[in-house]
């Protein structure tokens, strides 16, 4: 990460807690590291990112239909989906520092700084040349050329290296590369090992009686466990899909880089059970549906990409991650796999229950195969926050800070602001509150002067501020003020519900994907 880069990632956490979004959990006893607690801000906008996936996703599909499952399961569950066994991530530490690293995380940045060297060339003959082919630029200057062999050579030695379990090979590549601790700087690492994700508890009023059960890792199988249930009670036909959000929990080696990577957070899973044998028409389609969710909500296109996994899960036969250019680089941000048959062949053998699907037209019996979109929530909102997240220098000189948040996500999406704390003002505010908050979250706001006020909705993302002036009591009329723009302009008391209606509408959003 370059120092601009960090230096924005700093601030954004600072504003994050300065403005009520996210806070360190049990800070009043030093924290508890990689775990956050949602503020005031962040719980509405955490909550508003869910509605829009889960409009998108069940409201929008019929033939997808949404669940709640409960967090703990029956322990043979983690057994049957594989967890048990392989639900672990390798891990490496320098003797030195005594800092605990993952080993494929140290190898996918090494990778990432060549990518980024490649990346400067780009950008610097880009800006050369008037006609630029970045294809033929790529694939015949040597700096370039050369860089992306080192890529592709890590990259297939690496994937070599997982698929055989080879530890020895995952040291040995860090130590060929020569990468060094962050914090020691030295190369002085141990052997690499496997570390298993799972929290286990105990269940039972007796220790002695308790059963070991697990925080489950995954919000997936809960969906797979209850399969039959929702084919039956729904009369679901294949192909369909069940939805969930929910926590999820998982011990992980290093938690880092605020809430991307945390030991407590939250999916918004998707499972899509099709017949077999149709599964990859149905990975690229939901590859395609899931990206054009993303675009909806205006980012930039360069700020998305498709990464191919270089080692298959063991249960997927196809896996891809949109990654999302965050200020650390480019990480996943969603995951779409074909599951085929695994989870529910598995909870088959285990159970000891059919977990099939009677198709009518072929009067056959079948266990479905199962294409899967997962999202992490609050990588979702960091990424939401990153990209909303701007600081100005403005014509007069002075400096705001604001977010740029899609309006049908704000938080906050109208605050009502009185010019001064009297003369009747205050009481032709409240009127125009008490409207508006039965369809809208509002904010009403008369401390400071309208300036500062001004910039505090900016800073927390609110898309219109309406004020009320003097001349409101003599003509029904209110400023309303743009936060992206700054611009002002003079509306009729009674237009405010309206222009908020349209400008907030999910629907409009939710259109673009049909």
């Amino acid at each position: 990460m370059s120092q601009n880069n960090e230096d924005l990632f700093k601030n954004i956490i600072s504003h994050a807690k300065e403005y009520g979004f996210i806070f360190q959990s049990s800070e009043i006893y030093d924290g508890l590291s990689a775990v956050y607690d949602y503020g005031q801000n962040g719980a509405e906008l955490k909550k508003n990112i869910r509605d829009y996936w889960w409009k998108a996703m069940v409201q929008m599909n019929e033939n997808i239909v949404g669940i709640d499952a409960a967090i703990f399961m029956h322990p043979t569950t983690w057994k049957a989906s594989g967890h048990v066994d392989a639900f672990n991530d390798p891990l490496i530490d320098n003797k030195d520092s005594k800092k605990r690293y993952r080993a494929d995380v140290l190898i996918e940045d090494h990778v990432a700084k060549i990518e980024t060297k490649i990346q400067k060339e780009v950008e610097k003959a880009k800006a050369r040349f008037e006609n630029f082919d970045e294809a033929m630029f790529r694939s015949t200057n040597p700096r370039v050329v050369e860089n992306q062999k080192k890529i592709d050579d890590i990259n297939a030695r690496f994937k070599d290296a997982l698929e055989k379990n080879d530890l020895a090979e995952v040291r040995q590549i860090i130590i060929d590369l020569e990468i060094v601790c962050p914090v020691s700087g030295s190369r002085n690492w141990t052997d690499v090992r496997q570390f298993n994700l799972m929290f286990a508890t105990q269940v039972g009023s007796v220790s002695e009686e308790s059963n070991t059960i697990y925080l489950r890792p995954e919000t997936a199988q809960g969906i797979f466990v209850n399969f039959l249930n929702v084919q039956k009670t729904g009369r679901m036909k294949i192909p369909f899909g069940i939805a969930q959000t929910g926590k999820a929990f998982r011990n992980e080696i290093v938690a880092r880089q605020f809430i991307f990577r945390m030991r407590e957070f939250e999916q918004m899973e998707m499972q899509y059970f099709i017949k077999p044998g149709t599964e990859m028409d149905w990975y690229n389609r939901w590859k395609e549906v899931r990206m054009k969710w993303h675009r909806s909500l205006g980012f930039p296109e360069n700020k998305h990409r498709f990464h191919d996994h270089l080692k298959l899960a063991h249960y997927a036969n196809a896996a891809c991650d949109i990654e999302f250019e965050f200020p650390f680089g480019f990480k996943e941000l969603e995951g779409i796999h074909s599951r085929t048959d695994f989870d529910l062949d598995n909870h088959e053998k285990f159970s000891g229950k059919k977990l099939q699907y009677f198709d009518p037209e072929d009067n056959e019996s079948f266990v479905p195969y199962v294409v899967e979109t997962s999202i992490g929530l609050d990588r979702m909102f960091l990424a939401v926050l990153s990209q909303a997240y701007a600081e100005e220098k403005l014509e007069d000189g002075s400096d705001r800070v604001v977010l740029r948040i899609p309006p049908v996500l704000a938080p906050i999406k109208c605050a009502v602001l009185p010019l001064v704390k009297k003369d009747g003002l205050p009481e032709k505010a409240r009127e125009i509150m008490d409207v508006l908050k039965y369809d809208h979250l509002c904010m009403y706001e008369e401390k400071d002067s309208i300036g500062k006020r001004y910039r505090r909705q900016d800073a927390i993302g609110t898309p219109f501020a309406i004020t009320v002036d003097h001349k409101t009591l003599e003509d029904q009329m209110v400023t309303i003020r743009y936060r992206d723009t700054m611009l002002q302009e003079r509306i009729p008391v009674d237009n405010v519900s309206k222009i908020l209606d349209e400008k907030v509408d999910m629907k409009k959003l939710l259109k673009q994907l049909s």
